[in-house]
C-alpha cells in the first residue's frame, strides 16, 4: 500500500478510536471515582460541591482520557504499520 494511501486509510480509523477512546475514558473515571468513595463524579456547576472536589474531578478526567487517548492513538498506529509497513503522520 502507498504511503498516502496507508495515511488517507487511517484517518477515518483514527476518528473512531478517538470516539472509542473517549467513551473508555468516560467510563474508566465513573469507576475510578467511585472506588475513591467520592460517590457520583461532580459537575463543575453543581453548587453543593466545594472547588477543590471539582477541580480534583476535573485533573483526574483530564488525566486519564489523556492516558486512554495516548494509549489508543498508538496502538491505532503500531496496527497499521503492522498492515501497510508505513507509519500514519
Amino acid at each position: 500500500m502507498s504511503k498516502g494511501l496507508g495515511k488517507a486509510a487511517y484517518k477515518p480509523v483514527g476518528i473512531l478510536l478517538g470516539f472509542a477512546a473517549g467513551a473508555a475514558a468516560g467510563a474508566i473515571f465513573e469507576q475510578v471515582w467511585k472506588v475513591a468513595g467520592a460517590g457520583e463524579a461532580p459537575n463543575a456547576t453543581d453548587e453543593d460541591r466545594g472547588w477543590g472536589e471539582i477541580l480534583a474531578a476535573a485533573a483526574l478526567q483530564g488525566a486519564i482520557f489523556a492516558v486512554v487517548r495516548a494509549a489508543v492513538d498508538r496502538g491505532g498506529a503500531v496496527g497499521l504499520r503492522r498492515m501497510t509497513g508505513n507509519w500514519p503522520k
